[in-house]
């Protein structure tokens, strides 16, 4: 049984709300915020990457970065640039992106449900970001920006949100990527009631993207139960925020690859070794594998085909399935010597966003010498396993669009 509980929101006055609202802190490098927050002193990325204020060669992870952070949100509230709701809500957070619509609750999860499995992951944390994360929030006091959850569709909650978007939003603007941001409050103490009972029916959630934040308000309410002589479980850090969306709505894209060398071996010696694992075809444009199994290859300025042979490919293995693993197991670890994807520095993740396009660019400018178009992995596949607690490769799912970042804030102290 999911519980999920409505919270007093710190968010953007409505006219600031377009310069308010980031991209969340982790799909993009400090340069990019830095350059995406040039001139813009109410971006949130100065909450969420504050190390963009302070000196270009200051480690990132410095306390003084935390400290920042702390500052410039508290510098937002002074403003009255985020100003706090007097009740406690819930949120309707609608996204669209070209033909894909994606419809949300905002609330708060429970550190109980994440402790326990209610809350299902399907990949392992890096304990330098995890760590990151736990400085961060508990510094700031704060969950500044939303884990983005799944539950397997339910009508009657389709049906109760559908009525309550039909009411006037208390925002609705178009970022500059070009994906549409609309949010409801909603104040009806019945309707937030009516909610938290359909969501109790609800008997798992997924985490779509944003473990290290999960893993990470785990352990900053560890910290402050120990430190909390009075703690009683209804303190406010118990719980973090989230955006929790039906499957059926999710718009999972590919997460490609890209590699660095070929572990000494010439482009003619490694395309021998992967053709005795997959069938390898000259393509003459830009692959996107359209068929499980199946990989673009970009080498030497030119497009394959990769289709994996049935030999490498146990169907009964619900990990060991996916294309994900198919391309690690097969030829990212045994040929090029990628052994742990989550902390080899050869390797580089593209999310599906950037395109056939970002692959092609990092193998032309000579920073890698060979990328990899995937197949996307499916939300049932993702579901599936998370119900049997297996543990997918890192990076097998890129979300998009992704959820914008200073919407919502969730206070850990009243």
């Amino acid at each position: 049984m999911a519980f999920i509980k409505p919270f007093k929101a710190l968010r953007p006055r409505g006219e600031l709300v377009g310069k308010v609202a980031a991209p969340p802190y982790d799909v993009m490098n400090v340069a990019e915020a830095r350059a995406m927050a040039e001139g813009n002193p109410f971006s949130f990325l100065h909450v969420s990457r504050p190390e963009i204020d302070l000196a270009r060669d200051l480690d990132p992870h410095d306390e003084s970065v935390y400290r920042a952070g702390r500052e410039n949100l508290a510098r937002f509230i002074d403003g009255k640039i985020l100003v706090q709701d007097s009740e406690e809500r819930y949120y309707i957070y609608r996204q669209r992106m070209g033909a894909v619509e994606q419809t949300g609750l905002v609330a708060c999860a429970s550190v109980d449900d994440y402790q326990t499995g209610v809350i299902k992951k399907h990949e392992l944390t890096r304990a330098d970001k995890e760590e990151d994360r736990v400085k961060h929030i508990d510094c700031l006091d704060a969950n500044d920006e939303p884990v983005f959850y799944v539950y397997r569709n339910r009508p009657s909650i389709n049906d109760l949100v559908g009525r309550l978007t039909r009411e006037k939003p208390v925002y609705d603007f178009t970022a500059d990527d070009s994906v549409t941001h609309t949010v409801w409050a909603v104040t009806d103490p019945l309707v937030i009631t009516r909610l938290s009972e359909e969501f109790s029916a609800i008997d798992t959630l997924y985490v779509a993207d944003g473990h290290h934040r999960s893993a990470a308000a785990s352990r900053v309410r560890e910290l402050r139960k120990a430190a909390n002589g009075k703690h009683d479980g209804n303190e406010e850090y118990n719980f973090f925020l989230t955006v929790i969306f039906p499957d059926h709505e999710m718009n999972v894209m590919a997460y490609n690859r890209a590699v660095m060398d070929l572990n000494g071996l010439s482009p003619e010696e490694f395309i021998a070794r992967i053709s005795g694992l997959f069938d390898v075809s000259p393509a003459e444009s830009a692959v996107s594998p359209r068929e499980r199994h199946s990989f673009g290859m970009y080498l030497m300025g030119r497009w394959y085909l990769l289709t994996a042979k049935t030999s490498i490919v146990d169907e009964n293995d619900a990990v060991g399935r996916l294309d994900v693993s198919i391309l690690q197991d097969n030829l990212l670890k045994p040929i090029l010597g990628i052994d742990d994807p989550r902390t080899n520095q050869r390797i580089h993740f593209v999310g599906g966003s950037r395109g056939n396009e970002e692959l092609v660019r990092l193998v032309d400018s000579g920073e890698h010498k060979v990328a990899f178009s995937l197949h996307p992995t499916s939300m049932e596949e993702l579901m599936s396993l998370a119900d049997q607690d297996r543990i997918m490769p890192p990076k097998s799912t890129w979300f998009e669009p992704k959820l914008r970042s200073g919407l919502f804030v969730h206070m850990l102290s009243p």
